[in-house]
């Protein structure tokens, strides 16, 4: 039976109400807290800006059989849309057969694909599963497609006939949090997947490096404590991590969002890259201005060192980001106003 998620309410059957329903499909069970803070962060955004909407959440597991009892429910001004924050592309190919039912499905309503990478490979998977999400997503004349760094707004519009629209990652709609804590060490967060490319003898030298001045933790953003993560227990893992990283001197991470963790926490941060530039990008379209984080292609050990020295000095000041927003808010405001909501 399909669990549908509203707030940290489980229901099995869809709510018969007057309020338009904004359905979340593809909300991850699995327990990289970088995908769980997107999913977070999209609930929070529309609960926050567009209140008038019901927020109802599918998870992962569930899509085949939530898109079912969802066709059966929906209404005209109801709005449909898949989690971001993931890989649009060959990569994961599950995630991307998901996408593709949803939006091939509900061709009549607003739909939206929240801000996401892309990568298709340049090899024969590559091609054939383009293929398939050009023709999938080609049937929904109302879908919207979100690039969160310059390089997938191309490679978006360039792919698909489809509207595309610029906005960062949902997690930097968070608001930032101060800890009242004392800094104390060094954290080093890297990849152990298919999208790592820091080499190891770099790893060793900074870890080298680090430990002269500093106790040194090694982690991940994916959690090994838990089994799988829902809307129940998001949030609170969530600012678990995130007390986690206010505790550290400097973050060093190829992980797109152990940097915007670290960017919510005012934690320093050397940011390196993965397997085709999503973090770097990303990071140049819309954090570079943010002193306490920096990017980095270096493997030169004396300049690591001076950029991690440079970092821990910086004073951390105001930001703000949240008109950066607006083209996706724009779209929602003209559903709402079409239909009277």
């Amino acid at each position: 039976m399909v669990e549908f998620y509203i707030g940290t309410e489980v229901i099995n059957e869809l709510p018969v109400n007057r309020l338009p329903k904004f359905y979340s499909f593809g909300v991850p069970t699995y327990t990289n807290l970088g995908d769980q803070a997107v999913s977070l962060a999209q609930k929070k955004y529309i609960e926050r800006e567009f209140p008038e909407y019901q927020f109802i959440e599918i998870l992962e597991d569930d899509n085949d059989e939530g898109i079912e009892v969802v066709k059966k429910a929906i209404r005209p001004g109801d709005i449909v849309s898949f989690v971001g924050g993931g890989n649009m592309g060959s990569l994961y190919t599950d995630h991307e057969e998901a996408r593709r039912k949803v939006f091939a499905t509900f061709v009549d309503n607003l739909t939206i694909s929240f801000p996401q990478s892309i990568h298709f490979e340049d090899n024969e998977h590559g091609k054939a599963e383009e293929k398939l999400s050009q023709e999938a997503y080609a049937k929904n004349p109302h879908l919207f497609l979100i690039a969160r760094d310059a390089q997938s707004y191309h490679r978006m519009q360039t792919t698909f006939e489809n509207k595309v629209l610029f906005t960062p990652d949902m997690v930097l709609y968070m608001k930032s949090v101060k800890h009242e804590v004392k800094r104390s060490s060094a954290l080093i967060v890297l990849r152990h997947d298919s999208e790592k490319v820091v080499k190891q003898t770099t790893v060793d030298a900074l870890r080298a490096l680090l430990s002269k001045n500093s106790s040194v933790d090694e982690t991940d953003t994916v959690l090994d404590t838990v089994n799988r993560i829902t809307p129940v227990n998001r949030e609170k893992l969530f600012r678990e991590e995130l007390e986690l990283f206010a505790k550290q001197e400097i973050i060093v991470t190829d992980r797109w969002h152990a940097m915007v963790f670290s960017v919510l926490t005012g934690t320093p941060c050397l940011l390196f890259g993965n397997s085709y530039g999503k973090g770097k990008h990303a990071y140049f379209d819309w954090l570079e201005h943010i002193n306490w984080v920096s990017y980095t292609d270096e493997d030169d050990v004396e300049l690591l060192q001076r950029q991690i020295n440079e970092l821990k000095q910086v004073e951390i000041h105001e930001y703000n980001i949240k008109d950066d927003f607006n083209q996706l808010k724009h779209i929602i405001q003209l559903n709402s106003n079409k239909y009277g909501f």
